[in-house]
């Protein structure tokens, strides 16, 4: 079977052109690293959207980032614990964000 140059030509060029335009991949966040890399496991979308959930505004979602990356020996830091309850919120949740003086 012998193949046509130019059919493979314009085979490579409509792959280049199908990838030139492809949308770019969206750059996962910090907190949504840690959460799929530390929490997902566990935690599954379902578990945000259920009756009884603890959090019920920024301040308690916050706490209990806190507690269970303490609960799992973490070591996440401030900035961590934030990155982690930023993106929880803006994925589930949508609490007013507390801002502390």
């Amino acid at each position: 079977m012998t193949t046509n140059p130019g059919t493979s030509l314009l085979a490579a060029s409509v792959l280049v052109s199908a990838l030139a335009f492809a949308a770019p991949a969206k750059a996962q966040s910090r907190g949504e690293l840690l959460y799929s890399t530390h929490c997902i496991a566990c935690h599954t979308s379902q578990m945000h959207w259920r009756d009884n959930k603890m959090a019920t505004d920024w301040n308690s979602l916050e706490a209990q980032v806190r507690r269970w990356q303490a609960a799992n020996m973490l070591q996440w830091n401030e900035d961590d614990i934030g990155e982690v309850t930023r993106y929880l919120n803006d994925s589930y949740y949508h609490f007013a964000r507390v801002v502390v003086p």
